[in-house]
């Protein structure tokens, strides 16, 4: 388990909001589904989004699988935040800035592995897996000066959680419990992450790659964009299993869109539809003899999630798509490029050959030379670069679609919209963004969705 960060946080020091984006409600209509160019270049946005979202929110850092043993870390980001995160001796996971209280210099050049310290290049200053500051070159020089060593360990980051395996962590200390963040997004991350009573794993390690464009792009795209796939990746579909995208739009009674503070999933109950791009019959025979066994833990709907063409972002950077079994985190770098981390992941109890298969299946299709996503990084990063012209930047995006899809009388939890052929995610999406760059702090933020689970389900 991983536990709230018991040092003291930094405390976090508010910047005057730049004159170009004092108005921020100007830059949406999101009744009549407008939207401006704006949000995808604006250096000041961009710099508003660094603190009011990415120093706020819970952001995913890693899987508990990658760090299972005592000194077992993974360096991340939370926005261009870089983090250290570590299993501590008594089991908990902490999390620390990469840099040295010195000069600044990054601790840790290691993506992943296992440490009893960390040790600074610069002037040799040493950190426990604690954060603690253990020594450094010269110490006598430093005791002669009458500095304290506890004073000066690696900075803390606020709080640190986990949820079926997945880690996050926020540099906020007056940010809400993970569990109250996710909320009823709990429901339905089950479906994928707690499907089997092994619970997941990643595998084969983490993929990076750089895209330019604006970070939202990524995230609305995975919140809720089934529309493009029948367009978009209809060639690489039939290259892969020779075929074209499922018309999902003809069954709009049997998907959704749902939403709960931004967060977003879209899916149907076709239990394989993902997973059948990958061209591997063994995958889909292993998730259509799990679905029973889903069907008697979580439910017939749930069961039927388990590999269906969908897509979830949790709000802001987090996207992964069950049966294709790709997770990732869009990390900022400006307004106009990502950093892109990718993962596989796959059910812990799963046979090894199946494990490699869905390993090799998502390289082959979303990896940075995969089939679909050499085609969503063009189209993002030409979205983004179109915003250059001043004239264009004058014109507003549409982002219409489903506005009078609202499913009222439902058990499902969060909001609920028929059909996947929709936008209310990208507008749920974008409407926790506004509140999120409005809100002075996390007792401003407007709360709009209340949850139906309980915060300790």
């Amino acid at each position: 388990m991983c536990n709230t960060q018991g040092d003291t946080p930094i405390r976090l020091k508010r910047r005057p909001i730049a004159q170009s984006i004092e108005n921020l409600d100007q830059l949406m209509n999101l009744e009549k589904g407008r939207m401006s160019r704006d949000l995808f270049w604006d250096r000041d946005i961009y710099e508003q989004e660094l603190e009011r979202i990415f120093a706020r929110c819970w952001l995913f850092v890693g899987h508990e699988s990658q760090i299972p043993k005592a000194g077992d870390y993974v360096s991340t980001y939370l926005g261009e935040d870089n983090v250290l995160i570590v299993r501590q001796k008594d089991g908990s996971v902490k999390g620390f800035l990469n840099t040295c209280p010195h000069r600044g210099n990054k601790v840790c050049f290691a993506d992943l592995g296992n440490a009893r310290q960390f040790v600074c290049n610069y002037h040799g200053w040493a950190f426990g897996i604690d954060g603690a500051l253990k020594g450094m070159h010269a110490s006598e020089t430093y005791e002669a000066a009458g500095m304290d060593k506890s004073e000066h360990g690696l900075h803390p980051v606020a709080h640190v959680d986990s949820y079926r395996g997945l880690i996050f962590a926020t540099l906020d200390p007056e940010a809400p419990s993970l569990a109250e963040y996710l909320g009823d997004m709990r429901y339905y991350l089950d479906a994928i992450f707690d499907m089997d009573e092994g619970g997941t794993e990643f595998i084969g390690g983490c993929v990076k790659s750089v895209i330019q464009c604006n970070w939202k792009y990524a995230s609305e795209n995975f919140v809720g964009d089934i529309l493009h796939a029948g367009w978009t990746h209809d060639s690489g579909a039939k290259a892969m299993v020779g075929g074209p995208v499922a018309e999902v739009h003809k069954t709009p009674e049997q998907s959704y869109h749902v939403n709960f503070n931004g967060h977003g999933w879209e899916f149907n109950q076709d239990i394989v539809g993902n997973c059948a791009t990958l061209g591997e019959k063994e995958l889909l025979k292993y998730l259509y003899v799990l679905q029973p066994k889903v069907a008697e833990r979580l439910g017939e709907l749930r069961s039927r999630m388990i590999g269906a063409i969908s897509s979830c972002t949790l709000f802001p950077n987090t996207s992964f798509l069950p049966g294709q079994n790709t997770f990732r985190t869009w990390h900022p770098r400006g307004p106009g490029q990502i950093e892109l981390h990718t993962w596989t992941f796959v059910n812990k109890k799963a046979p090894q050959e199946i494990k490699d298969k869905w390993r090799k299946g998502t390289m082959m299709t979303f990896s940075p030379s995969g089939v679909f996503e050499m085609d969503d990084g063009e189209n993002w990063e030409y979205s983004t670069r179109s915003n250059a012209g001043f004239v264009t930047r004058q014109q507003d995006l549409y982002l219409g679609l489903g506005h009078d899809t609202r499913v009222e009388n439902t058990d499902l939890p969060g909001n609920v919209f028929q059909g996947q052929i929709n936008e209310a995610n990208q507008r749920a999406f974008y409407q926790r963004w506004l509140d999120l760059m409005k809100a002075d702090s996390w007792k401003t933020v407007p709360q709009r969705d209340l949850p139906k689970m309980k915060e300790g389900v």
